[in-house]
Order: C-alpha cells, then sequence, then structure tokens
C-alpha cells in the first residue's frame, strides 16, 4: 500500500504566484489547496508562503491574513513552512528598500537589502552552493540551476545554535556580485530566495526533496 499523499496549503494573501506553485507541488506529489482559511493553512502537513513585489507590501498582505500568527503558531509546534523568494525574506528581521525600514516576520535576524551587484534585478538561472548535507538538495546535482527573479537579498547570516542538542541551520548561498542567501534549513523552517517552481526538474526534485520530509 503507498503512503498516503500530503496535504500542502499555498497561502494566498495576494503576493505570490499561487497557481504555478500549485502546480509544482502536485508534480512533486503532494495534494494542494490554494486557500487563506486559517484552519486549513494552520492544519495541514506543509505550509508554502510564496512571495512577490516588494518587502513592505508582502508584510503587509500576510498580516491582513494573519499569515504571521499561522506562521508563528505552526512553527511553534514543529510544523513545516516553506517561504519562497519574498516569502523567505520576510521570514527574516527587516527589510531595506529605497532606504525605508520594514520590520519582517524576526524568525531570523538579519536585513534583506539591495542586490550588490552590476546589473539589477538577478533575472536568470543561477547555480548554488548547497550546504552539507542538505536534505533540500539531495540527490541533486552541485551544477544544478535554479530561476532567480530579485533585487534584494540577505548577504550576511548571523544565527548561530551553540546547543549541540540543536541542529545548526543550513544555509545555502549563490552569488551575484556579492554572495547573498539562496536558502535555509532550520528545523520546521525552510525557504528559498530563488523559485523552485520555476526551476524545471531540479525545482521539482527540491520541492519532492521537502514533501518527503512532511
Amino acid at each position: 500500500m503507498s503512503a498516503p499523499r500530503k496535504n500542502v496549503v499555498v497561502f494566498d494573501y495576494g503576493f505570490g504566484n499561487v497557481r504555478s506553485a500549485e502546480r509544482a507541488l502536485a508534480r512533486a506529489g503532494a495534494d494542494v489547496e490554494i486557500t487563506r482559511d486559517y484552519d486549513k493553512a494552520l492544519n495541514a502537513d506543509g505550509l508554502l508562503v510564496p512571495g512577490v513585489g516588494a518587502f513592505a507590501s508582502c508584510m503587509t498582505g500576510l498580516r491582513e491574513a494573519r499569515g504571521d500568527w499561522i506562521v508563528d503558531r505552526r512553527l511553534s509546534g514543529g510544523r513545516p513552512v516553506m517561504g519562497i523568494c519574498v516569502g523567505m525574506q520576510i521570514l527574516f528581521a527587516r527589510g531595506i528598500e529605497h532606504g525605508v525600514e520594514s520590520e519582517g516576520l524576526d524568525e531570523w535576524p538579519g536585513s534583506v537589502e539591495p542586490l550588490q551587484a552590476e546589473v539589477v534585478p538577478h533575472m536568470g538561472w543561477n547555480t548554488v552552493d548547497a550546504a552539507p548535507g542538505s536534505r533540500l538538495f539531495a540527490g541533486l546535482d552541485p551544477d544544478a540551476r535554479f530561476y532567480f527573479v530579485h533585487s534584494y537579498a540577505v548577504h550576511d547570516w548571523s544565527l548561530e545554535t551553540h546547543n549541540p542538542a540543536i541542529e545548526a541551520p543550513k544555509v545555502t548561498w549563490s552569488t551575484h556580485g556579492k554572495p547573498f542567501v539562496a536558502a535555509v534549513e532550520n528545523g520546521a523552517l525552510w525557504a528559498t530566495q530563488f523559485h523552485p517552481e520555476k526551476s524545471g526538474d531540479a525545482g521539482a526534485q527540491l520541492l519532492t526533496n521537502w514533501i518527503g520530509t512532511l
């Protein structure tokens, strides 16, 4: 008998490519629902938080949909959450756009700041330097390429774990001008700066890996 398919909610708060995420997750083997329903988002096997546009606008939309409460409650209970693109950025403490600082969810310390590169936005395919022991990138070719579209990123990772009983976060990097955080695996909270739902077979494998941990 095959294992039951995992239920994943794509949180629909008005700032994400929810349909492409839905299709990619279904391709990766999940039962997917697009909703902002509080109970469904809270109780699903996995919650995916997409994000496009400006950091401050995404945070406003997320709060209006009670997404900040949902993410916090899920993580308090060790229930998996995955952020994509700006859905990853808002997990950090703050975002700085056009000199204006906005508060994020503060699940991780750090600032989302403008990319330091000659060409901005960073748009197109790029490789990553996957963290040793990564489950998110398990089975993927080290030269696999992923699709990025962003003008802001986190350039410095400052969260450290000194308790040997707690697994240290796994941080994956990429480079566009200066190195930036491309993905994080931290307990129940995972995230990618790139778009796995637009990254072909490599992105499909990555989502399959995430679903396999739910």
